[in-house]
């Protein structure tokens, strides 16, 4: 079956870096764009980047770019996002996600907890 596996958070002071992994299984994990989402709770996930199939095209929402990076290692079905001068507003709940077109269906991680603060 499709699983998401995202490394643990964790607590980091501002200014700090942090990357996250997500170990994925049950697809062809080269053929499929993943991107990370956020969320406090309560509140809606937000997009914060996407990462092609290849890698070779990313996006990043304006709160986060030039801080984060996207990457993936298809020899090792892994998407990563690196996390550096991290501020109290980027502490949520980080989610990994994929679209399966052949099963119309999207697939999420388990979430991890980022919390920035002194």
């Amino acid at each position: 079956q499709v699983q998401l596996v995202e490394s643990r958070g964790g607590l980091v002071q501002p200014g700090g870096s942090l990357r996250l992994s997500c170990v994925a299984s049950g697809f062809t994990f080269s053929d499929n764009a993943m991107r990370w989402y956020r969320q406090v709770p309560g509140k809606e996930r937000e997009l914060v980047a996407t990462i092609s199939s290849t890698g070779g095209s990313t996006w990043y929402v304006d709160s986060v770019r030039g801080r984060f990076t996207i990457s993936r290692d298809n020899a090792e079905n892994t998407v990563y996002l690196q996390m550096n001068s991290l501020k109290p507003e980027d502490t949520r709940v980080y989610y990994c996600n994929t679209y399966l077109p052949e099963f119309k269906a999207a697939y999420w991680g388990q979430g991890t907890q980022v919390t920035v603060s002194s």
